[in-house]
């Protein structure tokens, strides 16, 4: 984790080192490349659950996704190194992002794709402050009022009317308070255990808690189709959970964690081609404000 010293307020503002500066590209291009990979995931696990219970595709992906896993640890060298998978750090992170997996997956399900990444892009929003309560960042008032404005994005986006109204979307910001929680932790674990041996942790945990639920909610018969559907989306989705891990051990979380927000153009124009979703007026003011303020929360930290 990269700390930047209390600074007098006389003084100069500090100019970030060139190493720090390397991390900083590097955690962003390798966030947009998550994102990019977590909507095409969406939308192929979305068109698959037309045929199949939700717990039972998100398990029949997970064990893909394990197999692909441990294909590319093996490559990487790090499979003798798999012990530290089961470290209580990575444990811990393993199981919020399989909880926040199954609450954001569960409302996509119900949700067009466009609102539920938007909803999802609150997580920017919880990462700065809990960066504020957990990392000792420092917040401005400035910086306070844009993060308020975010979450009115939010409110504008889930659009909290006694008609109208669906509960998912609160499902989905549970989720997204979660996926914020999981990135914290990320900074948490010693640089020394690879990223792949996280997202292999992450991919166990998810698959077993989608078991478990899909015993209760019942398989349905499944073609050859569905499986190679879910072997692409396991596939993405192993690229975006080990994309993501290796942007949140870089750099600074306040500066990477706004880039979430390129995934948001991937899921419209994928609603849009295959669902012919288009979001309303005020979907449409609630994602501005909070792309609007993830960019001001960014400009100011490039500015810093």
């Amino acid at each position: 984790m990269v700390q930047i010293p209390a600074m007098n307020s006389a003084a100069p503002s500090p100019v970030p080192s060139p190493t720090l500066a390397a991390e900083n590209r590097r955690g962003i291009v390798f966030m947009s490349v998550s994102m990019a990979l977590f909507i095409a995931n969406d939308g192929l696990t979305k068109y698959v659950s037309a045929t199949l219970p939700a717990a039972q595709l998100i398990f029949i992906r997970g064990v893909l996704s394990i197999l692909l896993v441990l294909a590319v640890a093996q490559a990487l060298g790090a499979l003798p190194q798999v012990r530290m998978a089961a470290t209580p750090r990575v444990l811990l992170r393993a199981v919020v992002d399989a909880t926040a997996t199954m609450l954001y997956l569960a409302s996509l399900f119900h949700l067009p794709i466009g609102n539920a990444t938007a909803i999802n892009l609150a997580s920017p929003l919880f990462m700065i402050v809990f960066a504020v309560l957990f990392l000792g960042e420092g917040i401005s008032l400035t910086r306070a009022l844009a993060i308020g404005a975010g979450f009115l994005g939010v409110l504008l986006v889930i659009q909290p009317r006694a008609d109208a109204f669906n509960a998912w979307a609160l499902v989905c910001l549970l989720g997204t308070l979660f996926h914020a929680a999981r990135d914290l932790l990320t900074r948490r674990i010693p640089a020394a255990v690879p990223s792949i041996l996280i997202t292999l942790s992450t991919c166990v945990a998810v698959t077993l808690m989608s078991g478990a639920i899909s015993l209760v909610e019942g398989w349905r018969p499944f073609t050859a189709r569905d499986v190679g559907l879910l072997a692409l989306a396991a596939a993405f989705l192993s690229g975006g959970y080990y994309f993501i891990i290796s942007s949140m051990r870089l750099g600074e979380m306040s500066l990477i964690a706004p880039f979430r927000y390129t995934g948001l153009l991937f899921a419209l124009v994928l609603g849009y081609f295959i669902w012919d979703e288009v979001p309303n007026a005020l979907a449409w003011g609630g994602t501005a404000l909070l792309i609007g303020s993830g960019l001001y929360l960014l400009m100011q930290d490039v500015r810093r």
